[in-house]
Formats: structure tokens, sequence, C-alpha cells
């Protein structure tokens, strides 16, 4: 699997990629400011990129502008962003790009190199992947739309919960339910959100994406 990265500090750019070599990436090009990023997508084409959000020359938001660039000029490619701030704006039209893999982490919450990994190869695969500093940033500002607004307490726990990129199973552990718990309220979700049985949408992407922008 082809990587490009995009990190301007020296020893986090070489940890990352001796971690994704270790285990059986190929990473094509590593840049180190916001210019280059664009070029090298372009170039190398990878299965997925990992991009910091402030990136030289002016430290801002190159990273994550180049991101959206780049997911114009080659729709589908995977971005998994990496930062130590959340750029509400940029991070919402990111994640609304329903076209390919997406994900957005908190640097200094990415501790765990396996979960690191499986955060890559499910943005990779096409899956979205959240930290939860960033789902609940992102929810501080969301009013809620009135179908939103129609959902239990403990619907909008489990749609939440799904916006970090939690399965099933998981989100049962978390709240110490049955899976067959939470299928119920994710059924009861879709219903309330009217997004009906479809082979073409993901549904579970289209709920997590209503929440964050409703």
């Amino acid at each position: 699997m082809r990587v490009v990265i995009a990190e301007d500090l020296a020893l986090l750019r070489d940890g990352l990629t001796r971690i994704l070599d270790a285990f059986g990436f190929q990473v094509v090009e590593a840049v180190a400011d916001g210019p280059s990023v664009l070029p090298a997508l372009s170039r190398h084409r990878p299965d997925v990129a990992v991009v910091d959000v402030r990136l030289p020359p002016t430290f801002t938001d190159e990273g994550l502008q180049a991101a959206l660039q780049a997911r114009t000029r080659l729709p589908g490619l995977p971005i998994l962003v990496l930062s130590q701030h959340v750029e509400q704006l940029y991070a919402r039209e990111l994640l609304s790009d329903r076209g390919g893999g997406v994900g957005y982490l908190l640097k200094d919450r990415v501790s765990n190199v396996d979960q690191f990994i499986d955060a890559v190869r499910r943005v990779a695969a096409g899956g979205m992947v959240m930290d939860p500093d960033v789902v609940s940033q992102l929810l501080a500002r969301n009013t809620g739309g009135r179908r939103l607004a129609e959902l239990t307490a403990r619907e909008r726990e489990v749609l939440g919960l799904m916006a970090e990129g939690r399965s099933n199973a998981a989100i049962a552990g978390r709240l110490f339910v049955t899976e067959k718990a939470v299928s119920k309220h994710i059924n009861n979700i879709f219903s309330k959100l009217g997004m009906p049985p479809s082979d073409d949408d993901n549904r579970r992407v289209l709920a997590v994406l209503a929440y964050l922008n409703g």
C-alpha cells in the first residue's frame, strides 16, 4: 500500500515513515511544506495520504487545504489528517466529501501504534476514522436539524460513537449493552433520519455526516 506523508517536523516525519515501513506500507514520498503536498499527491496517486494541517510557510491550514484540493483533482483519494488542532471549517468540508476514505486524528492522542496503523488501513479502505475530541469540537457548534432533534439521548450517544468510527461491537462494549441493542438503536437512527436501505449509499457514513452537519 503506497503512502504519501506531509509533516514538517523531521523527527515525526521520519518516525511515521519507519512505522509505516515496518507494517508493510510503502512511503513513496514524505514532504515537509504546504506547496509540496499537492504535487506529491498528483505525482504518486497514493493509496492513502497522511497529512498534517499546519505546514510551512505560514503554519495555518496549508496541509488541510492541499488535501481538499487533492480530492478535487483526484476524486476518492483517501486522506488521514494528523494534527494538534481542529480546524473546524475545513474539517467539516473534508468530512462532508463522501468520495473516498477520510480520517482526522489529533497527534497527542495517537499513542498506540497498532491503533494508528488500523486507522491508516481503514481510511485507505474507504472508511471514516475520527478522534473523539474532533467529534466533540465539531458537535459543539452543531445545533441539529429537525430530524436530529427526534433522536433520543441514547441514539445520539450511539451516533456519536459511530462518528468516532467504532464498530457495533465496540459501541456495545462502551455502553455496556448487547450488540443486538446497538443494532436496534442504529436502525432507529436510520429511520428517523429518513435513510431507507440502499445498495448505493453507506447509511452509516451518511448518518454521521448528517450528525456533524445538521
